[in-house]
């Protein structure tokens, strides 16, 4: 006798979506207090810090996500930002991605990148109704213009005198890049090397104004670097600076991805690091400890720099005047490539 042949496989009940009523149980406040702290509005800030952070907690654990959709049309927002970053593949702009997306979860909203972009496409951004405000981070010259006024926008590791009159959050990298050079005066070295970047925005010019000023007195020669052609082109850059009988036995690189490559021409040169050449970096990326040696190199706050971001902006959005933030702290972080002159 046949099989009775199966019926349909029965569809499993979902799982039920957790509520405010099941994040104020788990946090121990009431319905209302959950609701004030995802409101979006001012009213939230009633709530003291350490109870939204229990309240977020008890969220997080239980994957309750506020009804966004209610409450940004009740606010007139989209609920989305827009974060604007040279180069999507670039290493140090994933550390400043992590610190805005921490930053815009702990205050509901949702980040857009975006890379490539021009001033043309970032106006155009600006006066569509998309998103609720704009971060820019580390722009060139070709890339800024003129944003529509009511346009929330805070820029990040740019010219605050070209952005006048909007948040602008800074590195130190002056200080930074000086504190390269003075490592290795320290070691004793006279004769320094320089690849810099040829890129036209505000950061490598600060970078090589503070580099000129650190090393007034001493012998310097120098070797530009396009960073949009990557490692090859600092390996390129990095073979002509070292292959000469003069060649410096130091070398302060714009980047760590310029490093990377000062490293592959010394290999090929047979310049060993640092007996023959000590090297130092800045921004301090995942491949800086990978490095063989270890690099030494200047640590710039990507993340910080990210999260300071978001809250200015998030106060922007609130109406609120955003008083100016102090350049963040960068610092020298010492490992292996760095060794006395001679």
């Amino acid at each position: 006798m046949p099989a009775p042949e199966a019926g349909p496989a029965a569809v499993p009940t979902p799982p039920k979506r957790p509520t405010g009523r099941d994040v104020a149980r788990l946090a121990g406040v009431s319905q209302a207090t959950v609701s004030l702290v995802f409101s979006g509005s001012d009213a939230g800030h009633r709530v003291s810090e350490a109870t939204r952070e229990r309240i977020r907690e008890a969220a997080r654990s239980l994957g309750y996500r506020p009804q966004a959709a209610g409450r940004q049309l009740r606010l007139g927002r989209s609920g989305m930002i827009l974060l604007a970053v040279p180069n999507l593949l670039g290493p140090f702009f994933g550390r400043v991605l992590t610190g805005v997306h921490e930053e815009a979860g702990r205050r509901g909203l949702a980040v857009v990148v975006s890379s490539g972009w021009g001033s043309a496409t970032l106006a155009d951004a600006a006066a569509t109704s998309r998103f609720d405000g704009l971060l820019v981070c580390s722009p060139d010259d070709s890339q800024l213009g003129e944003l529509p006024p009511d346009t929330p926008a805070v820029f990040l590791d740019a010219d605050p005198a070209v952005n006048r009159g909007r948040p602008t959050v800074e590195l130190d990298v002056a200080g930074g890049m000086r504190g390269a050079v003075e490592h290795l005066v320290a070691l004793g070295h006279r004769r320094i090397g320089h690849l810099r970047s040829t890129h036209s925005a505000y950061t490598f010019r600060v970078r090589q104004a503070a580099f000129e000023r650190a090393t007034a007195g001493l012998d310097v020669v120098e070797a530009g670097v396009s960073l949009n052609d990557g490692r090859q082109a600092a390996f390129e850059a990095a073979h002509r600076l070292l292959g000469g009988p003069d060649r410096p036995r130091a070398v302060v690189c714009d980047d760590d991805v310029v490093a990377s490559g000062l490293y592959q021409a010394a290999a090929e040169l047979g310049l060993r690091i640092p007996a023959d050449v000590s090297v130092v970096g800045l921004d301090n990326i995942p491949v800086a400890e990978l490095l063989a040696p270890p690099l030494t190199t200047v640590d710039l706050p990507g993340e910080e720099l990210g999260r300071a971001g978001v809250t200015a902006l998030a106060a922007l959005l609130r109406g609120e005047a955003v008083a100016p933030v102090a350049p963040l702290a960068t610092s020298l972080v010492l490992r292996s490539s760095t060794g006395r002159a001679g």
